[in-house]
C-alpha cells in the first residue's frame, strides 16, 4: 500500500528488499492481516508501509508507545539506520525523551504546547534541566528537596 502511487517497479522491489532486512518478522508474516500482528509488528509495518513511498520525511508520533523495552531500542535503532542509509529526515515526537535524545540529531522541548528550549541533542543531554525534568537524573543535593514540585523557569 506505501507504494500505491509510485510506478518505477524496480525501485518499488529495492525498496520492498530494504524493508525486509530492516524487518525481517515482516517478511515471515507477510501473509497474516495487519490486524492480527502484535503491537510491535504493526508500528513496523507503518514505518515500512513510509518507506515504500519514498518520502524525503517520515513524521513517527510516539513509536515506542506501548511497546516493550527491547522492541523500543530495536525500532529506535532501526529509524536512525533509515535516516543513516536512505538520507530520509525523521521528524519524531516522543515523550521517552532518553531514546529519542539518543536517537535525533537536534531537539525541541516542548512544554504546554510551547517551545521551551531547543538544542542538538548532544547538548540537550548535557543541560541539568533536561537531565532533572526529563531523564530522571538529580546532581546530589538536599535530601527531600522536591524540586520538581516546583515551578520550572526554563533558562
Amino acid at each position: 500500500m506505501g507504494a500505491y502511487t509510485r510506478n518505477d517497479r524496480d525501485g518499488i522491489a529495492r525498496d520492498m528488499e530494504a524493508v525486509y532486512r530492516y524487518f525481517p518478522i515482516l517478511q515471515e508474516r507477510a501473509q497474516q492481516d495487519a490486524g492480527l500482528l502484535s503491537g510491535g509488528q504493526q508500528q513496523m509495518l507503518a514505518i515500512s508501509r513510509a518507506i515504500m513511498a519514498a518520502p524525503d520525511l517520515i513524521l513517527l508520533d510516539e513509536p515506542s508507545l506501548g511497546l516493550s523495552p527491547k522492541l523500543t531500542r530495536e525500532i529506535f535503532e532501526i529509524v536512525v539506520r533509515i535516516n543513516r542509509e536512505r538520507g530520509t529526515t525523521i521528524l519524531l515526537v516522543e515523550q521517552n525523551a532518553n531514546m529519542a535524545l539518543n536517537a535525533a540529531d537536534y531537539g525541541y522541548v516542548l512544554e504546554n504546547g510551547r517551545i521551551v528550549m531547543e538544542d542538538t541533542c548532544a547538548r540537550l543531554r548535557e543541560k541539568e534541566d533536561i537531565k532533572e525534568f526529563y531523564l530522571g537524573m538529580k546532581e546530589a543535593g538536599v535530601r527531600g528537596e522536591r524540586r520538581w514540585k516546583k515551578k520550572k523557569n526554563w533558562r
